[in-house]
């Protein structure tokens, strides 16, 4: 069995809000043949070099993601599955919190502010200003020896809630 690339999250993303194609999806196609994704149009993608003709690269990453049978079509899936990659990989690391938020506040508004993703766009902006001041105004009793706590509590009820989710769905489709 191979191992899952896990950035296949974020290459899902870009594709389904047709991102350019950058050496992002090209480090993702080298991966995936590392653990032994095999097919030729992924040989390909993981030759291409700049500069980038954009147009070929669209076609050529929407077959890639075809044959490897990856669906980008469920945007809000998408959205959720890339969120879950993110949290996951920052969910213990204080430091890369304020990016992670980032860029879930930037889904926040991509979103036109969807309610699901709105404590990270509120943390963010705390952590933020907790950074070059002492005070915040976006989370209640959020302060600079708490703030931390505050986003892992945030991301492990998220995780959780997903995981959660993802279980019941997947029952539902096996019966």
């Amino acid at each position: 069995m191979k191992k899952p690339v896990l950035s296949t999250f974020k290459i899902l993303i870009k594709k389904s809000f047709n991102s350019d194609i950058d050496e992002i999806w090209i480090n993702w196609a080298m991966e995936m043949m590392e653990v032994g994704f095999e097919n030729e149009t992924l040989f390909i993608l993981a030759g291409i070099s700049k500069p980038y003709n954009q147009f070929e690269l669209q076609e050529l990453t929407t077959k890639v993601l075809t044959e490897l049978n990856l669906d980008f079509s469920n945007q809000k899936t998408v959205i959720k599955n890339y969120v879950y990659y993110l949290i996951s990989n920052s969910i213990y690391k204080t430091e890369s919190y304020l990016a992670t938020l980032r860029e879930l506040k930037n889904i926040c508004i991509d979103l036109n502010m969807e309610d699901n993703y709105m404590n990270f766009y509120l943390l963010y902006f705390a952590k933020d200003d907790l950074i070059e001041q002492e005070n915040q105004h976006y989370w209640n009793d959020a302060n600079r020896q708490n703030i931390d706590q505050i986003v892992t509590e945030n991301f492990k009820n998220w995780k959780t809630e997903y995981e959660t989710i993802s279980k019941t769905e997947n029952k539902l489709l096996k019966s």
